[in-house]
């Protein structure tokens, strides 16, 4: 369900947000996925102040996004696979990884100096507000700090970014999971990221997409850490009991119960409203006074592959 929200206030922001970006400052904004921290990708300074503020390594690249295919086509060679997925998920979650024309714009440092860049065109009508009045892409990671919990509402946000670099508040993300990544830039395409577009999904369209592997690690796509989308107490996954002075993020209806507080991802098990509130829930459960965070079980299909992603990333002790 789309927000409902104050159309001057909106109005007010884009126009603020729009000189900020102009002056080579960052922006937080919505996506229908998370939200992210935006800066002109064509600014070296700017994209630095993005590394600086997410304490994110340089080698962890960025995503660029863009108002409209023709755009990308100005920085990008574009190959058939890509035309094809791009006309059918454009606008929307999916990120291909595309090599940058010798002529383009796109700063080195969006990639850490590589010539393969992750694009993108939000489905998010503020984004695309925004990517419209400005003539640059904006280069955007989520809006948080290395390695811990995405962001899919303002009350979301880390403090320390929260408080120092302007935001638009666009409500709820409508998926709750980042885009899917894949590697079009041969004529192999690769999946490098799980997202909010399913392997299913994309198996309809390349029945040959294939799968990076898991000791195959790349710099070519964001989140690829082995500690990832963290909350700041301990985590356990699948688990078969709740121990004591744990919460709950539970899924379906089991036997697991917590004797402080639990929320449940989905009653119904459905996996599209679990990935939607599973980064809010987690922050909402991520409290000092707690020991640590057990996880109900998750099937591993569809979004689930997604979700058991992001909380297997969550637990490892390797950053």
């Amino acid at each position: 369900m789309k927000p409902i929200l104050d159309k001057k206030y909106i109005k007010n922001a884009l126009k603020k947000a729009k000189k900020i970006l102009l002056s080579g400052e960052l922006v937080i904004f919505p996506t229908e996925t998370v939200y992210g921290i935006g800066a002109n990708a064509t600014n070296l300074n700017a994209i630095q102040k993005i590394y600086e503020i997410k304490k994110r390594p340089y080698n962890n690249p960025l995503i660029c996004h863009f108002q409209n295919l023709q755009k990308i086509q100005n920085d990008f060679e574009i190959n058939e696979v890509a035309y094809k997925l791009a006309d059918f998920f454009w606008p929307g979650p999916l990120t291909l990884i595309l090599k940058k024309k010798k002529s383009s714009t796109i700063s080195f440092n969006v990639s850490n100096n590589n010539e393969l860049v992750g694009c993108r065109i939000p489905n998010h009508p503020i984004a695309g507000k925004l990517l419209k009045s400005i003539p640059f892409p904006i280069a955007a990671p989520s809006a948080n700090i290395s390695t811990k919990l995405s962001s899919t509402n303002i009350n979301n946000l880390d403090n320390e970014l929260k408080n120092n670099i302007f935001f638009i508040d666009g409500g709820d993300s409508y998926h709750g999971l980042e885009s899917t990544v894949i590697n079009v830039s041969s004529n192999y395409p690769t999946i490098l990221r799980y997202g909010s577009i399913t392997v299913e999904q994309l198996k309809k369209i390349i029945p040959n997409i294939n799968f990076i592997k898991k000791n195959n690690l790349t710099h070519l796509a964001p989140g690829q850490q082995k500690k990832h989308y963290s909350p700041n107490i301990p985590i356990r996954i699948n688990v078969k009991k709740v121990l004591e002075g744990e919460v709950l993020l539970n899924f379906g209806k089991n036997n697991l119960k917590s004797k402080l507080f639990e929320l449940n991802l989905s009653p119904s098990r459905n996996l599209k409203e679990a990935g939607k509130n599973l980064y809010n829930f987690l922050h909402q459960l991520d409290k000092y006074e707690y020991k640590g965070i057990a996880v109900a079980p998750i099937p591993n299909h569809n979004l689930g592959k997604t979700i058991n992603d992001r909380l297997k990333r969550a637990i490892s002790n390797d950053s």
